[in-house]
Order: C-alpha cells, then structure tokens, then sequence
C-alpha cells in the first residue's frame, strides 16, 4: 500500500490511503470539465481531464469548434501513485482558489492547439442531486457533481491564430464529478444487452448578469424521470449573494429540425413553489459533438480510461464541416442563449444569458412517437 502527499491532510474517508478508492468497481472515475466560449458562434473549446484509480490510468482531451474545424488533442499516461498530480503529457489543472480559481494549461504541440487559461467562478460551486441509475440490477451510475458558472482569462492558440481571453466576453461553465459511471473498453454485456440504448438527456447551466439558473432532465423510455434539478444561484457581489431558489419540476419542450434529433430552439418552464411559473427560451448557438475523438466512447481505440501504455501518449483528431459531417453525432454541448421574464421580480426586466446547452436523444421515448 502506497502513500502520497494527500495521506499527510486530514481528509480521510475511509481507512484506507487517498489513493484507493472504495469501491472496487472499474467504473470509478473523477473528472473535471470545462468549457469557454464568448456567448457567440466564434469558438467554443471544451476541456476534460479524468482520472481512473482502479484502471491505472488518467487522461485527458481538449476539444475546439472554430469556423469549418472540429479539432481535438488528447493524452493519456498510467495514473501513478499521486493522485494531486494532473499533468498529462502538456495537459494539467491546477487549482488556485477551491471552488473559486483554477488554472488550465495545454502546452504547445504539433496538433495546433494550445491555451493558457485561468477560471474564476461568478456564483458558488453548487452540488447537483445524486446520480443514480441501476439497470438489470447492475448499478451503472452513482456519481456525485458539483456545477458553476465563471469567466476566463488567458489566451488561446490554433494554429497560428492567438485568441485573447478576457473576462468581459469569454465566460463558461465547469463542473466537478465523480462516482461510477461506464469508462474505458465495453465489458461483456450479459443481461445488460436488453437495455433499450434510451438516453434522452438535457443539462443547461445558465450565466445571466447577476445569477445562474442550473437545470437537469433525464427520463427513460417510457418518459419517467431519473434525474432533475432546477435551482437558481445568486452570484458573488450580488445582494443575494450565495442564496439558491428551488424552481419546481423543469417541463421541456424541444423543437427538433425536421427529420432529425437535432435541436433547433426549446422551452423549459419553471413553476416555483409558492411563486408565478415562467418559462425560458432556449436556443443552441455553435453545436460541439463532444463524443467524437475526445474518448466519450465513439472511437474503439480511444476510450476515457482506456489503457494506452505508460505514456504519456499524445494524439491529435482533426474534422472539418461540412466534409466530416456525417462523423458528428451522439452527445451535442452547444453555447446556448436563454432568454426569460422573472414575474417575481427578483431578476429585474428581460434577462439575456449564456451558457452549456447539453442535449442528447438516444433511443425510444413518448416525445418520438414513431419509435
């Protein structure tokens, strides 16, 4: 049994050292995400870094949308015995401020991307509701996470264009989770084979001027909720500073393109209680098809926790739209805009924000009646 530099803070949970977590499910993983944007169709950069204590192995992927190219640089390396270590090959995360400040950096490579960012959260970290799905009595996710929003600064490099990043345009969200959840190579799928593939997902984390309004569905098949969450956060500085509200059940109304699950504009409405209901409207800005070549399982190469070798292992994918289009598909997380009147008076007038609209329809569901 090894010990690492965490040993020596008074942190533990179990008895057991840091570095072993305790469960013995492969499926463990503990991951940051981020993601930077300017509230337009300029840019957006996605960025992951992952770690899997009982596979030996941490990696992490850098994933930009910027005009016609969809670029990705990824790294992989065996996890080793300290877990406070991040970097990966030019990857790392290092945290300034908890839960406030963080700083992420991939260093120039061949592969035509770069960045030096620093993050500053604009409302607390906020902890989501436990995710919890058995499926055919296997336990597939039991996950914690924590979400905000923030602003950036620093700079980004593609290829030989440097982008500044200022906190007055470039904003984002971030989240924290960890837990079990499916990672690396498929398994044997035994009785799991009859699961239908149903993942009708929607994740949209708002940044307004003053507060952020977080909010989560999941359902099944059969339309019954796994999963919701609908809270607003006041920010730092405002007088509200810290406060959550309880938003009610979110209801979710997409309008797809025609033939297709591609989202072009939806509603979620919030009914507080005790309040006055008002609905948001959403509307996807620059699509990422983060599944595609970051190791969220379309690549049968390159899976998150999938062993490389010692590493670290460096790959760089590139695609470019509209050659490569029938490549992007599975999970979208789009800059969205989200636009609401607040009949409680509590954000005043017309409200204009930015942020992660992150949707996916998988599978049968009631919304799509000729499945």
């Amino acid at each position: 049994m090894t010990l690492s530099p965490l040993d020596d803070h008074p942190v533990h949970q179990s008895p057991e050292v840091m570095r072993h977590v305790t469960t013995s499910d492969r499926n463990f993983y503990d991951r940051y995400y981020f993601n930077c944007h300017a509230g337009s169709d300029e840019l957006m950069l996605i960025i992951g870094v992952g770690q899997y204590p009982n596979l030996g192995v941490t990696d992490a992927f850098a994933c930009v949308r910027h005009r016609d190219v969809h670029r990705v640089v990824r790294a992989s390396r065996e996890l080793g015995d300290d877990r406070m270590n991040t970097e990966i090959g030019p990857f790392r995360v290092e945290v300034i401020e908890g839960l406030r400040r963080l700083r992420v950096v991939l260093d120039p490579t061949e592969h035509g991307l770069s960045y030096d960012l620093t993050w500053e959260g604009t409302v607390p970290a906020t902890l989501e509701p436990r995710h919890f799905l058995r499926w055919q009595e296997r336990v597939v996710f039991d996950s914690a996470r924590m979400a905000q929003t923030g602003r950036w600064t620093g700079h980004i490099m593609i290829g030989d264009e440097r982008i500044e990043v200022t906190p007055d345009r470039w904003q984002g969200t971030r989240d924290r989770s960890w837990g079990v959840r499916p990672v690396g190579e498929p398994e044997p799928p035994g009785i799991q084979a009859k699961n239908a593939g149903t993942f009708y997902w929607l994740y949209t984390p708002m940044q307004f001027d003053d507060h952020a309004i977080l909010c989560i569905i999941q359902e099944d098949e059969k339309g019954r909720r796994v999963l919701e969450e609908a809270v607003r956060v006041w920010g730092f500085g405002s007088d509200r500073e810290g406060e959550q509200e309880y938003l009610g059940r979110p209801e979710y109304r997409p309008v797809y393109l025609e033939g297709t699950r591609e989202v072009r504009e939806a509603t979620i409405s919030f009914s507080p209680p005790g309040g006055k209901p008002f609905d948001v409207h959403c509307t996807p800005i620059l699509p990422v098809h983060l599944m595609v070549g970051t190791g969220y399982g379309l690549e049968p190469d390159w899976k998150h926790g999938m062993y490389q070798g010692p590493g670290p292992v460096v790959q760089g994918v590139t695609h470019t739209f509209p050659e490569d289009a029938a490549r992007m598909w599975g999970l979208v997380d789009a800059v969205g805009r989200f636009e609401y009147d607040d009949p409680s008076g509590a954000a005043q007038g017309p409200q204009v924000g930015h942020g992660l609209y992150e949707y996916w329809a998988l599978g049968p569901h009631p919304s799509f009646p000729e499945d």
